[in-house]
């Protein structure tokens, strides 16, 4: 038997490398005699660039850029494709994960070093970005990037608006005239693992401010901001970006990106699977051992685990997916893509300790499935 192990990140405990490593680990002390391919992927969430830079055996480039709230920082980028297309990671120079606790502050951060970034990879003459949006620490809808690309938010005085995204309402211009035009003349793809719109109840201040920092008062001032934020890209390029999938990912940087730079969002895990032949894996496979950190009905909307679930019956494979958190409840919807449903917790404890024990217990319950897959095996 030859297991295709393909499981993404489990957030804030094992990057999906780990997790992948950890299940084979676990098939190895069981009775089952198979062999196994590791193959971890991301969805466009944090990490997702590192892992296509490694399957695709890219080139690291290694640079200095602002942090989310100004601070210079060490980050890096990667090129694939011989050099022609970047890899940007937005957490690598916005990200939630260089911040302490204590400092998030969604007024006041933003991507403007996600820019520099994409400025450094344009001095490589690359003609195509690939964009993992991820774990940012901004609701900025995309400015900080803009303006290290040479955008110029003015208000009606034709001041330059400092302060992004707090004042980003009082924006009434968007000079264009200094732009770095080599961005125009790129192919920008964004892999996004979220569906989220702009605005409203589900959009990038509601759902995403408060993870980012944001107090009740916060989310209503950015919502504000990025109200008025669409309405001026409606009136300036016609593009109504409150309306488009996923214009609420990373803050609102895919809608801004989408409006002024003509950015295309892409289902993260489809595109991810793609790049790196997936379906190459698939045809040696026996069976498709999948998880993330939690398996819902939420999972169904374009996760990783269900991109690889729907490759893998396609092929008439089995799935089997290990979740740090599954439904107590059977789900008919989840049942169709995965066969088996199990969690690496099998006792009850709090999160923060279910997290600390996270690989031993992944490796506990793959050899749990080895020794079960053992027993149908003449």
């Amino acid at each position: 038997m030859h297991i295709l192990i393909a499981p993404n990140a489990y957030k804030n405990s094992l990057d999906a490398g780990a997790v992948a490593a950890a299940i084979r680990k676990g098939l190895e002390q069981s009775k089952l005699g198979c062999t196994t391919t590791l193959f971890p992927i991301g969805d466009g969430g944090d990490g997702t660039g590192e892992l296509i830079i490694q399957q695709l055996k890219g080139k690291l480039i290694k640079t200095r850029v602002k942090g989310p709230l100004g601070r210079k920082i060490s980050s890096s980028f990667g090129l694939i494709d011989n050099g022609k297309t970047a890899v940007i990671e937005m957490a690598n120079a916005s990200g939630l994960r260089l911040l302490k606790p204590g400092e998030l502050d969604p007024l006041h951060a933003n991507s403007f070093g996600t820019g520099e970034m994409i400025k450094q990879a344009l001095d490589k003459n690359i003609t195509k970005i690939i964009m993992c949006v991820g774990g940012s620490a901004t609701v900025d809808g995309g400015t900080g990037i803009l303006r290290a690309l040479g955008f110029r938010f003015l208000n009606k005085n034709k001041k330059l608006v400092d302060n992004l995204p707090e004042n980003l309402a009082d924006v009434d211009l968007i000079d264009t005239s200094a732009i770095d035009q080599r961005i125009m003349n790129c192919e920008v793809i964004i892999l996004c693992d979220v569906k989220n719109k702009l605005l409203g109840n589900d959009g990038a201040a509601a759902v995403f401010g408060p993870q980012k920092g944001a107090s009740p008062k916060d989310v209503k001032k950015l919502e504000a901001a990025l109200s008025a934020f669409s309405k001026l890209i409606l009136k300036t390029t016609g593009k109504d970006i409150s309306a488009i999938e996923h214009g609420g990912a990373a803050g609102g940087v895919v809608a801004g990106l989408f409006a002024l730079i003509n950015a295309k969002p892409v289902n993260g895990i489809d595109h991810y699977l793609s790049l790196t032949g997936f379906d190459n894996e698939l045809e040696r496979a026996d069976l498709v051992i999948t998880g993330e950190g939690s398996i819902d009905e939420q999972t169904l909307q374009g996760k990783g685990p269900f991109g690889v679930a729907r490759k893998a019956k396609e092929k008439g494979l089995p799935v089997i997916a290990i979740a740090g958190k599954i439904l107590l409840k059977i789900s008919a919807d989840l049942q169709k893509y995965f066969d088996v449903l199990l969690s690496v917790n099998h006792q009850a404890m709090e999160l923060s300790e279910a997290m600390a024990h996270t690989r031993e217990n992944l490796v506990r319950t793959a050899r749990s499935v080895g020794d079960l897959l053992a027993l149908e095996r003449p």
